[in-house]
């Protein structure tokens, strides 16, 4: 039996690795609220790719100095990893980020060993945290009462919640918010005595805005509450909008933006108060909005492994349109779909798999505006065997053997992504009537547009690569050709030189590796006539090619576009 000290050494240099990470994480998102009042957008852009990259980068790190610090036939002796596992508990159990610091062990230990050595003996498996244990610990929160009525309680708040940047018209912001109050609730909810609001005590900030958050509640009743800020250069903080609506603040969280940096002292705590504002959020998809995105890995990890294991529910191939690059399998009731790479591609794909990897990585660290389903990436997933429909194997193991294969009763998955389930927009409008074909469509070309603010183009726009989630929102979902919009050669198609050009199968112009015809959409997105002429009237201009090169020079004359994740309302008042 290894002795105890080097299991307990081990122990302490991956959690000394650990306070490394979150010091320069911590950095990172304190930074957040001087870049919002310096109004530095490309810097905030910057670093949340920075953020995102670091855990990578730390824990390469400390696996380096593993290695040079121990023997291997030490370190890489895995019935060591017991002991250190135990050691490590007792150094976590009084801090108060432990179930984050499980998620960096884990993570330690797949850096150093074949996923083949994973178990719950050597690594967090499952957690050793207790669930409840954030509610015994001081509330980082504020609590505010209606004495003397709402105005005054709003001015409270708004004493409190104070930056180096005035308020641009904090009196007239105070008014509008009374009202939008007194308009979101029921009357009777404003005069009870009762109401109070909840603020969780650090601001969020999340690109070009400031977000207030936590809730109003009755004995009775609650409601979440989000306040928006944006800063206007040369004129001061202003107070976008008060939001009330539990579907509007899902969204504000969703699976498709870029991760809030906010101080969070007791990691846990605060998304246990996300919980009970949002109850049909999954505790994974929250850990990942405030940029804990390994962590919610970890809990996306376990729920799936325990719904496989209280349910009968089987892997099927995903609904839509078969990919050229892709194949996608789904569990009927989990919300999830698993992304794999095919072996070989549609020969009009010109793409390699290195390509698709590297395009689906680039999709983490860029904004994703609301558009763009985020994903998670998994390297050897073992499933049992009983849990696939015959037919989903079968078509699997024939356009992915080199990524899916059979070892005895479990099927091994080399690597996925996986991502939100939604309805394939093609799917979707061939079920919906015409109010809601309208709806769609207005929303394809805003998902496009706000891409393309954000300096994303799709590449392949058909229906079938978008999804519509469960509150009706368009999100783009298929990587493999995207590219930064100010890659790609938007050009108008030249007049033909004879009539002869017209009638014949080839183009009588060059077309270069990245050019782009946008009169060639129309007939190339919608087969439907009906759909294609709406299309035209709602987003004719996406057709045009001085359209997209008016974006492009935006973007590199450094404009960094508003995108909102909410409704917003007019400031009149």
């Amino acid at each position: 039996m290894p002795q105890q000290w080097p299991a307990a050494d081990i122990a302490r240099m991956i959690l000394d690795g650990f306070d490394n990470y979150r010091e320069h994480f911590r950095q990172i998102t304190d930074g957040a609220r001087q870049r919002f009042e310096q109004a530095q957008w490309q810097q905030i852009q910057s670093a949340s790719a920075a953020r995102i990259n670091l855990y990578e980068e730390k824990v390469g790190e400390v696996s380096g100095w593993l290695r040079a610090g121990f023997a291997s036939d030490v370190l890489l002796d895995v019935s060591l990893w017991p002991l250190v596992k135990s050691a490590y508990i007792c150094l976590i159990d009084p801090r108060l980020d432990d179930e984050l610091s499980e998620t960096w062990y884990n993570s330690i230990f797949c850096s150093l060993f074949s996923h083949d050595l994973i178990s719950d003996g050597c690594m967090f498996v499952h957690t050793t945290r207790p669930s409840l244990r954030a509610h015994e610990r001081a509330a980082q929160t504020r609590l505010y009462r209606p004495d003397g009525g709402l105005a005054p309680m709003l001015g409270r708040i708004f004493a409190d919640y104070c930056f180096d940047v005035a308020y641009a018209d904090l009196p007239g912001d105070l008014a509008r918010l009374d009202a939008q109050l007194r308009e979101n609730l029921p009357d009777w909810v404003c005069k009870d005595p009762n109401l109070q609001v909840e603020l969780f005590s650090s601001v969020l900030y999340r690109n070009k805005g400031a977000y207030l958050v936590g809730r109003l509640f009755t004995q009775d009743e609650q409601w979440p509450l989000v306040i928006p800020l944006l800063h206007r250069e040369g004129h001061g903080i202003e107070i976008d909008a008060l939001i009330t609506d539990e579907a509007d603040v899902s969204i504000i969280f969703s699976f498709t933006r870029s991760y809030f940096m906010v101080d969070v002292p007791v990691p846990a705590e605060f998304i246990g108060f996300l919980k009970r504002i949002l109850p049909g959020k999954h505790i994974a998809e929250l850990y990942t909005s405030i940029g804990f995105y390994k962590h919610g890995k970890s809990e996306f990890y376990r729920a799936l492994i325990n719904h496989l294991a209280s349910t009968d529910d089987r892997f099927i191939m995903a609904p839509g349109v078969r990919g050229m690059v892709m194949s996608v399998f789904t569990l009927p009731g989990f919300s999830t779909v698993f992304k794999i790479i095919k072996d070989r591609f549609s020969p009009s794909k010109n793409v390699d798999r290195a390509t698709v990897i590297e395009k689906y990585r680039l999709v983490k660290s860029v904004d994703r505006v609301g558009r763009m389903a985020d994903t998670q990436e998994f390297s050897d997933f073992r499933f049992p065997l009983s849990k696939f429909e015959p037919e989903c194997l079968a078509e699997l193991l024939e356009v992915a053997p080199s990524t899916v294969a059979v070892e005895g009763d479990t099927v091994l998955i080399r690597h996925c992504w996986t991502e939100r389930r939604m309805t394939p927009l093609n799917l979707y409008l061939e079920n919906a009537n015409a109010a809601q074909v309208r709806e769609a469509l207005e929303d394809y070309g805003l998902a496009i547009k706000q891409l393309a603010a954000a300096n994303i183009f799709p590449g392949d726009m058909l229906l079938k690569n978008f999804g519509v989630t469960r509150h009706g929102r368009v999100v783009f979902y298929d990587y493999d050709e995207i590219c930064f919009l100010t890659e790609a050669n938007f050009r108008h198609i030249p007049p033909p030189r004879y009539p002869e050009d017209e009638m014949s199968n080839e183009p009588w112009y060059s077309i270069g590796p990245l050019d782009v015809f946008p009169e060639e959409f129309p007939p190339f997105l919608f087969a439907d006539m009906g759909q294609r002429r709406l299309f035209s009237q709602l987003h004719g201009e996406l057709y045009d090619a001085d359209y997209w090169k008016s974006l492009q020079e935006a973007i590199r004359a450094g404009k960094v576009i508003d995108v909102f994740p909410y409704r917003r309302k007019s400031r009149e008042h």
